[in-house]
């Protein structure tokens, strides 16, 4: 899914080397740092921004265990809240009178909920009543809680639209013809269906720990190319 593409190419230019998630910012950090993305310089906005995500990964982490529950790999779960996290710092105003965590958290589970329903909808038509699985806390989930939610933010929406558009072109501009492969095989691109390291790895004649090095350094070149573009 080139949802997950887009949390997994961001995610790892924030998760240190050890794959641990940075501490969290202390209070006077987090206003510190949301003052300088409201009112700084344009490199002093970016930096701050990229601070602010970088910190609160754990946050995501939190929320993506509510829906371990799903059929979908955790770390999937996770790169996919990583791009709610992108959005709620990219879109959060401090005038609002809305601390950064709370505003974080709708989105993050707003963008966990839509790529549940996608995966669900692809699958099989359902009715909006239809229950779709329980959260940690044992609540159901049904059809309708999540095209409500999808129907937030419609702002953000076009703006993730822009960006898989991009995407999709650095993928052919950016990548060697085995690092495309390997990448359009792992997130199920152009309506494919996704392919674990393992099945790549069969399918190339390749180790398993090689497909995962493609994929890294493939994520990386991504990344730099779409950072740029900011």
């Amino acid at each position: 899914m080139v949802i997950e593409l887009l949390g997994s190419i961001f995610l790892l230019s924030f998760v240190s080397g050890s794959g641990s998630f940075p501490k969290p910012l202390s209070a006077e950090e987090e206003k510190k740092y949301i003052e300088q993305f409201e009112s700084g310089t344009q490199q002093q906005k970016q930096q701050a921004k990229d601070i602010l995500i970088e910190r609160n990964l754990r946050l995501v982490a939190h929320i993506a265990k509510k829906y371990n529950g799903f059929q979908k790999d955790p770390e999937d779960l996770i790169s996919i809240g990583t791009i709610g996290l992108i959005k709620a710092v990219s879109s959060y105003n401090s005038a609002k009178g809305i601390r950064l965590a709370t505003y974080a958290s709708r989105c993050i589970e707003n963008e966990i909920l839509m790529s549940l329903r996608a995966a669900k909808k692809h699958s099989q038509d359902i009715s909006l009543q239809d229950p779709i699985g329980t959260d940690r806390d044992g609540n159901e989930i049904v059809m309708l809680d999540i095209i409500s939610a999808e129907n937030d933010n419609i702002a953000e929406q076009l703006d993730l639209k822009m960006q898989i558009k991009l995407l999709y072109e650095k993928l052919k501009t950016s990548l060697k013809d085995r690092e495309q492969l390997v990448i359009e095989l792992r997130y199920g691109l152009y309506g494919e269906k996704e392919v674990t390291q393992q099945e790549i790895a069969k399918l190339l004649g390749i180790s398993r720990s090689y497909v995962s090095r493609i994929e890294k350094k493939a994520l990386k070149k991504l990344y730099a190319e779409m950072k740029q573009i900011k």
